[in-house]
């Protein structure tokens, strides 16, 4: 194992390079920052640092509101990795095992292969997830089973009638983990099957403020599940997980419905930017339902080489070699003008060789 490496910052990419402007397109952060309600709830919130938190009831309770549930099926953390965590260290044996994709979200690789059970992978099938497949792959030993609908980092999602075919191969003694982190931009989709219309007894929904309403610097997130999962995880989570900001600003931040709305409407917009002009500039694009692209390269050597001349030109994109996609590169879709200089410096690059070698194994 290795630790998590976080994508590659602006000012690190400034002093590296020599740049003034840099613009960073590779951890999928929202371009137009967090959710104005939320920033007034945190300056409201802040002059009582002295308190301690109530673990995140309060906004269970307003989710319980909103989703039409009990508080008894909802659960808040630091982040939807941070549930993740509680999951892993909740229910996960040594003799279990652990279910996903190749190519799965790489918080979640780290956080299931720290546990030391065994973890096992189906391919792609045309960077989509291949269900059937993993249907097949259930043993015994299978106590996890992790799905995040849309991906990340392919974009991709899987429809109702896969799901429902999957899940009837599912014994009920496994829990699936439905990440829903990117739910906001795919919801619209009516092929995409909205895991709180499901409600099974096995299955955990995650989600995030840290996308579609810009939060990710708070860290907070909030999960659904039946009410014995969750009494389950109450007992192993920190006790005072979520801090006091970071839960007012996610209160806040569901009631800023204008802010929703600008998010999704500036990244529909920059998708179809993005897309159409990398296309025409002959680029491989998957299809993406989420708040990024990612860009398919023939060889390893000219995906670490467009990496590379993006950042000498003051754009940030991420490689995907963690993830186990190396010839692979995710692009965040930025602000219109955060996308018009990638496109620009994207156009440079392909009119240049790759110079095989040029990125450095750090990046990866």
């Amino acid at each position: 194992m290795g630790p998590y490496e976080a994508g590659r910052q602006v000012e690190e990419v400034q002093r590296a390079y020599g740049l003034t402007e840099v613009v960073k397109l590779g951890s999928n952060e929202n371009p137009l920052g967090p959710s104005p309600a939320a920033q007034d709830a945190i300056r409201r919130e802040i002059t009582r640092l002295n308190i301690f938190p109530t673990g995140g009831l309060e906004l269970r309770r307003v989710l319980a509101r909103q989703f039409d549930t009990k508080v008894e099926n909802v659960i808040a953390g630091s982040g939807s990795e941070g549930i993740m965590s509680n999951i892993m260290r909740t229910f996960l044996c040594d003799d279990d095992e652990v279910l996903t994709t190749e190519g799965a979200f790489i918080g979640f690789q780290v956080l299931a292969r720290s546990r030391g059970v065994a973890y096992r992978t189906v391919p792609l099938d045309r960077w989509h997830y291949d269900l059937p497949a993993l249907a097949r792959e259930i043993t015994e030993r299978t106590k996890i089973i992790y799905l995040a609908n849309p991906n990340n980092p392919t974009g991709t999602i899987f429809t109702r009638q896969e799901f429902d075919a999957f899940y009837a191969a599912v014994p009920e003694r496994v829990l699936v983990i439905l990440d829903e982190a990117y739910f906001e931009y795919a919801q619209d989709n009516p092929r995409y099957p909205d895991s709180m219309h499901y409600r099974y007894d096995n299955v955990i929904t995650l989600r995030t403020f840290s996308k579609v309403y810009g939060l990710a610097g708070a860290r907070i997130g909030y999960g659904f599940a039946h009410q014995d999962l969750i009494a389950n995880l109450l007992k192993v989570k920190l006790p005072f997980e979520p801090a006091s900001l970071a839960e007012a600003a996610g209160i806040a931040a569901l009631g800023d419905r204008s802010f929703l709305h600008a998010s999704l409407e500036i990244n529909a917009r920059g998708m179809a930017q993005v897309t159409a002009a990398l296309t025409a500039t002959g680029v491989e694009c998957v299809p993406s339902d989420a708040n990024f692209v990612m860009t398919v390269w023939p060889t390893l050597e000219e995906a670490a080489g467009v990496v590379e001349a993006l950042l000498r030109q003051g754009v940030i994109v991420r490689p995907l070699g963690a993830w186990g996609l190396p010839r692979c590169v995710r692009i965040t879709i930025g602000s219109e003008a955060q996308n018009r200089k990638c496109i620009d410096a994207m156009q440079a690059a392909m009119q240049q060789p790759m110079a095989a070698g040029a990125y450095h194994a750090s990046n990866t």
